[in-house]
């Protein structure tokens, strides 16, 4: 097991234990860096790579199925996504490290209409900042990073949901 997902396994299972509370609101990231690019594939085969959503608020989740805030978040992600889908805005989940047949699997029982992408040799979820599963970062339109979840969130919490909204109309400049 590579190990980042050996890391990302333990900081989960923490996250998960009796008493561990689901996240409040997004954490503003300061001087905004820029996203990593990458280019993955969604359970359709359907290529996206980030650089190609320049001008659009996207929402990156990195996850597992083996992650129980993970799971726990998803359908709230589901909800927030109906609502955000509306105003433009993205949601990709990277699944870090599993084979598509168990993502297909999990899909079934957790069904979501937003990409579910693959990154099965771990090297996107190594190229962002980030230290456990569920991580969530709201990318802003000029593609910097502008918020960072580390845990569960409800994602349809109306205050969650105002903080991103809010993204769609800046005018960062871009990076590099």
């Amino acid at each position: 097991m590579p190990r980042i997902l050996i890391a990302l396994l333990l900081l989960c299972l923490a996250q998960a234990a009796p008493g561990a509370s689901q996240g409040g609101l997004l954490t503003p990231l300061p001087n905004r860096p820029a996203a990593p690019d990458f280019r993955l594939t969604d359970m359709d085969d359907k290529v996206h790579q980030l650089s190609d959503y320049r001008g659009t608020v996207v929402i990156i989740n990195f996850w597992a199925t083996w992650c129980p805030p993970c799971r726990a978040e998803m359908p709230s992600m589901q909800r927030a996504w109906t609502q955000l889908k509306k105003a433009g805005i993205v949601m990709l989940a990277i699944n870090v490290g599993e084979k598509a047949a168990t993502i297909r699997r999990f899909h079934k029982e957790y069904p979501v209409g937003f990409p579910l992408l693959l990154d099965l040799d771990s090297s996107t979820a190594e190229s962002w900042p980030m230290r456990g599963l569920p991580t969530t970062f709201v990318v802003d339109p000029a593609g910097r990073l502008a918020y960072k979840a580390v845990g569960g969130r409800e994602w349809d919490n109306p205050e969650i949901l105002d903080q991103i909204r809010a993204l769609k109309g800046s005018r960062v400049q871009p990076p590099g």
